[in-house]
């Protein structure tokens, strides 16, 4: 695996993201949970993935997981 191949990953966020949070992710899917946790989802390169992790951070929303999904192919 290169450091620079994007890869699917899973973004677990505390709480259901208001509609003009969910336009800070656009390109990502997002899942409201019935527990109360928003999914994010896509394919992203390390450099992608740390952006998306800096835009929760500056948000101040509550990181709760970061999950690398295997995709068949």
């Amino acid at each position: 695996m290169m450091v620079n191949t994007p890869e699917m990953y899973e973004i677990l966020i505390k709480g259901h993201l208001s509609d003009y949070l969910e336009n800070q992710f656009e390109g990502l899917e997002i899942r409201r949970e019935a527990n109360g946790t928003t999914i994010l989802s896509g394919l992203l390169d390390q450099s992608a993935l740390h952006g998306v992790l800096n835009q929760i951070s500056n948000l101040g929303l509550t990181l709760i997981a970061v999950n690398r999904v295997d995709v068949e192919e």
